[in-house]
């Protein structure tokens, strides 16, 4: 950034050449000094009588000494002769704001100045300068605004725009934090720099970025990146810029080119990598990128950034993966969340034992004990598709004993778990009605398949009977069926009972 207004050196010089070079005209003889001389004015109106130019001579003195407080002791008693001309009274009153100056009194100063002013013994060209020298002042203490709108009017009414006004007035105006009315002011700067330096662009970068002008910005951060195109702040700027202008997609190719390249080296810098893979559903590679820099130490090892990751794996359906991340983020930090996230992870992974004694180590420190329950039993429920199916040749007792029988029962006792008051409420009694009715299901199969068999039989057995008069004898052409054929006579022959 630019210096905010001239070294001190520079601006006495202009004082000395605009506020006290009026010190010229006297009715004594031309006295020298080391710096300021008191002479001989023809102009009417425009001369020192001789006791004010004496007095002022010695004041003179006491200035070019560097004696400024008794300097202006000496003008202040000056300043109460009572026939002072305007003019004489305007060239005091510069001289007293000279030496406030150098004792760095600028509220003095710019008094003293708009005294002089006020006295009536200026020339325009001299009251011109003295505005100046008072709006410069007033930048130079920190009344940026007020400076700069003085110096705004004087530019207004005389026409004159030199390139130090320029410079002068852009930086009061940003001091100000006023960027619009910097902006014009600005712009002009920056056309007449030759050559344009770094400063220059900043400062036009900075004051577009501040007032929202993006098209302008842009361009401007184009035209840097093709002079300094080894910075990297100006490749995200121009990131933060596709991205602030709905160009997410070529905000992330540009992202995603600097960090290849080497150029992101932050954990800012390198969090936002992972997050636009993660926004443009590549979790897996925003998973890769996060434990690489974790384990390179670029990426701090958080339990927040681990967590984090666990997330990018599960989203990637990278269980395995997120199962230790998880373990160990839950032990250290307790928290039911994590230990809920570590039981869907191991649920995922068909992990039903481990996956409930995480759930319930949720569930004990304040999580949502519906949803929990609802997997535990849902991962018991999936169990039963691992088991043998009944088969309708098991006795009784064996169905009862079968593995599947018990995982379907254990699944409802899990689903019953579900309190009602819970979102999961309803789910878990379909649930419950559901596993009633699939094992109904296979008890029905069984019946029917069994039916099936013995009416086959019935009609064999009768078969038999109807032979045995042709062949002398009742002859079953499947013997399973004999296990029917007491239940058929019960049911079909007519038992004689002799008197």
């Amino acid at each position: 950034m630019m210096t905010l207004y001239r070294k001190k050196s520079s601006l006495k010089k202009l004082i000395a050449a605009t506020a006290l070079a009026l010190v010229s005209a006297t009715a004594l003889p031309l006295v020298s000094t080391s710096g300021f001389a008191v002479a001989q004015e023809a102009t009417e109106g425009r001369q020192f009588s001789a006791k004010a130019g004496e007095a002022v001579n010695a004041a003179l003195q006491l200035i070019n000494n560097d004696q400024h407080k008794e300097a202006l002791v000496a003008l202040n008693a000056v300043l109460v002769f009572p026939t002072l001309n305007p003019y004489e009274r305007s060239t005091i009153y510069q001289m007293q704001g000279a030496s406030h100056y150098e004792l760095n009194d600028y509220a003095a100063t710019i008094t003293s100045f708009r005294n002089a002013i006020k006295a009536g013994g200026l020339l325009p060209n001299e009251i011109n300068s003295l505005q100046v020298n008072i709006a410069q002042l007033m930048i130079a203490s920190g009344q940026y605004a007020e400076g700069a709108q003085a110096l705004e009017r004087f530019i207004n009414r005389t026409g004159q725009v030199k390139p130090a006004y320029i410079e002068m007035l852009t930086q009061a105006w940003v001091q100000s934090e006023n960027y619009k009315k910097a902006l014009p002011w600005a712009e002009k700067w920056f056309k007449a720099a030759r050559p344009k330096e770094r400063k220059h662009f900043d400062l036009m970068n900075f004051l577009y970025n501040n007032l929202g002008m993006q098209a302008r910005q842009a361009d401007i951060v184009k035209q840097m990146i093709g002079r300094w195109p080894e910075d990297k702040n100006l490749w995200d700027a121009w990131a933060s810029m596709l991205a602030n202008g709905g160009r997410e997609q070529e905000a992330f190719e540009v992202t995603k080119m600097l960090y290849l390249g080497g150029a992101l080296n932050t954990e800012q810098d390198l969090m936002k990598v992972v997050q636009y893979y993660s926004f443009y559903d590549m979790p897996f590679q925003a998973a890769e990128i996060l434990e690489k820099e974790m384990n390179a130490k670029r990426i701090s090892r958080s339990s927040e950034k681990m967590v984090q990751l666990s997330s990018l794996f599960r989203q990637a359906r990278e269980y395995k993966r997120a199962i230790p991340i998880l373990e160990s983020a839950a032990a250290s930090s307790g928290k039911a969340k994590l230990y809920a996230d570590l039981g869907e992870a191991l649920y995922n992974e068909g992990q039903c034992l481990k996956a409930e004694t995480a759930f319930k180590s949720a569930i004990n420190k304040g999580y949502d004990a519906g949803k929990s329950w609802m997997l535990i039993a849902t991962c018991r429920y999936e169990d039963t598709q691992k088991q043998a199916r009944i088969n309708c040749k098991m006795s009784e007792a064996e169905k009862r004993s079968a593995p599947i029988t018990k995982s379907r029962e254990s699944a409802i006792q899990a689903f019953e778990q579900v309190p009602r008051s819970s979102r999961e409420g309803r789910n878990a009694k379909k649930w419950i009605s559901f596993i009633k009715a699939e094992r109904q299901a296979v008890e029905n199969r069984c019946i029917f398949e069994a039916n099936v068999v013995k009416e086959l039989c019935f009609a064999i057995i009768k078969g038999a009977y109807d032979n045995e008069v042709f062949v002398g004898r009742f002859d079953l052409d499947d013997p399973k069926c004999e296990a029917f054929k007491e239940e058929y006579d019960s049911k079909y022959r007519v038992k004689i009972v002799e008197r």
